[in-house]
């Protein structure tokens, strides 16, 4: 729900929103600011003094993205839905803790306590089955113990790196 359809809110509020998971363009930097136009203003000022701009053919796919239906969200949603599936069996075979409730392009998974921490398993993996996971410390030492993986990756990539720990860690 947006915060500008309750009433009076467009008089006070600056809704900002990403196209990054809804329109399957993350890292791209790109998203949207709605409001009164003169609190708009005081933002557009600020920003021209910190960048010049978005590069035109990012404008034009964000503009296309938010063009198509519901129809291309279920898709894209359901292929998200297989990909967490596989990593969750993924996680499954190196014995990580998680919870299958986690939203969002990536699933974070607490390492099995036999591995000091999410660094020391994934160079162990990337070692052994030449599959590079993402240590979670590096968001931070709350990551520490953590792994993150990326719903990003195509399902035949997913496959691929699953199909490679299976091979070569015992």
């Amino acid at each position: 729900m947006s915060l500008l359809s309750i009433e009076g809110a467009k008089d006070w509020v600056l809704e900002l929103n990403s196209l990054s998971k809804s329109h399957n363009m993350a890292g791209w930097r790109i998203g949207m600011l709605c409001g009164a136009r003169e609190y708009i203003d005081i933002v557009l000022r600020f920003k021209s003094n910190m960048d010049s701009g978005m590069f035109l053919p990012l404008q034009l796919a964000a503009a296309k993205a938010l063009s198509l239906g519901k129809d291309w969200h279920d898709g894209l949603n359901a292929e998200y839905r297989k990909r967490r599936e596989h990593v969750f069996a993924l996680l499954d075979r190196l014995h990580c803790v998680y919870s299958k409730n986690q939203a969002g392009l990536f699933v974070w998974a607490a390492v099995p306590a036999n591995f000091k921490n999410g660094y020391e398993l994934s160079d162990t993996i990337l070692a052994e089955s030449n599959v590079f996971i993402t240590p979670g410390g590096v968001f931070g030492k709350a990551g520490d113990k953590y792994l993150r993986i990326s719903l990003c990756a195509s399902l035949e990539n997913i496959q691929e790196a699953t199909n490679r720990i299976n091979k070569n860690i015992p």
